[in-house]
């Protein structure tokens, strides 16, 4: 899983505490290959922690990154009704944002 460049949480991390963005970006690494779970897979549940959580520029970014691993509108919207189902109308509100113009584009 490539990403064009830092989002800001990572030029800030970076920034101020490199260490623990080398850390953070290793374990990111780790967790995300190729596994018992595809990249697309745990990309897609990323998405929907983002989702749940209120993290509609999350959202929006990692639908990007999903799309790029593969994944289709339809299992994004699959996505983002099980975040609807778990997270209630603020799931549905921030999975939306998965289908943003710019989410399209990363």
């Amino acid at each position: 899983m490539t990403i064009s460049g830092p989002i800001d949480w990572q030029t800030m991390l970076g920034k101020s505490a490199p260490e623990l963005l080398k850390q953070v970006s290793g374990l990111q690494k780790t967790v995300l290959v190729e596994g018992a779970l595809s990249a697309k897979t745990k990309t897609l549940m990323i998405l929907l922690c983002n989702a749940v959580q209120g993290h509609s520029e999350g959202v929006a970014i990692v639908a990007g990154r999903a799309r790029s691993l593969g994944a289709s509108e339809a299992e994004i919207a699959e996505t983002v009704a099980i975040a609807f189902l778990m997270g209630g109308f603020p799931g549905a509100v921030n999975g939306a944002f998965a289908f943003r113009e710019s989410a399209r584009e990363i």
